[in-house]
């Protein structure tokens, strides 16, 4: 039986471990050509070929999307390659978490880059071949997926900075979404509460250990919970739009 994606095309950044690896995967199993993209060529060309093996197509593309021609040469090579682009999954993120006395500025400028800079490049780029394919493909409708986080709703101590980045990924989001409605491109936020990801390993040692603490006792969310709320949003008839979903841990309070 065909899978809901059948005869799609979807794109999906930070592929390379957590959130991206298990969205990949499961929109691979309802039937899309997934392009896996991220900066860690062998963790990706590792994915595409277990996609492979499961029976999907895959394609893996090297990119640092903070880079512009990097993310437009990404979108560019996915619709060369398979013809087409249905879906965008911009899940490339990172948090670098802190308090705003003594964090050193380049963690900002990492996390600007990559959160909101790598994000608008990658959907400037995407934008004109999803909305050619709402009107094209038998669906007659596309999908974009921002992935955005509880620091996107609530600002707390240590994350300033991360939560502008989020913030400002729901705002965007939004205003999209409102212009682009009638062109059934359907824009959604999806913000994850505590997952058991690398998220917090780039982050500097005393700032992990805080975090540990902060997250010890709870049952983390697993990267394929995610990855079923963002299934779940682009598998939705034409006539529904998921405009965004919050997933928390089951004892998460924040």
């Amino acid at each position: 039986m065909p899978g809901r994606l059948q005869d799609t095309v979807a794109l999906v950044t930070g592929a390379s471990s957590g959130i991206g690896e298990a969205t990949a995967r499961s929109l691979a199993a309802e039937g899309a050509a997934v392009v896996v993209v991220a900066r860690r060529r062998e963790r990706i060309e590792e994915l595409a070929g277990k996609i492979r093996t499961e029976g999907g197509a895959a394609l893996a593309v090297e990119a640092d999307i903070t880079e512009q021609e990097q993310g437009i040469a990404a979108v560019e090579r996915a619709v060369s390659e398979l013809g087409r682009l249905d879906i965008l999954v911009n899940n490339a993120g990172l948090g670098l978490l802190g308090p705003v006395l003594g964090t050193p500025t380049e963690e900002w400028d990492r996390m600007l880059a990559v959160n909101l800079q790598g994000l608008l490049y990658v959907t400037h780029a995407a934008l004109p071949h999803l909305l050619r394919a709402a009107e094209d493909s038998p669906r007659r409708v596309a999908d974009m997926v921002n992935i955005s986080s509880t620091g996107g709703r609530v600002a707390r101590p240590g994350q300033a900075v991360y939560s502008l980045t989020k913030f400002g990924v729901n705002a965007f989001s939004e205003s999209l979404r409102q212009e682009v409605l009638r062109k059934r491109l359907r824009v959604s936020v999806i913000e994850p509460g505590t997952v058991s990801t690398e998220f917090a390993s780039r982050s500097r040692d005393e700032v992990r250990e805080q975090i540990d603490q902060q997250i010890a006792g709870l049952e983390l969310l697993r990267p394929e919970d995610i990855a079923e709320a963002i299934t779940f949003v682009v598998t939705r008839e034409r006539r529904v739009s998921v405009n965004e979903i919050l997933v928390r841990a089951s004892d998460q309070t924040w």
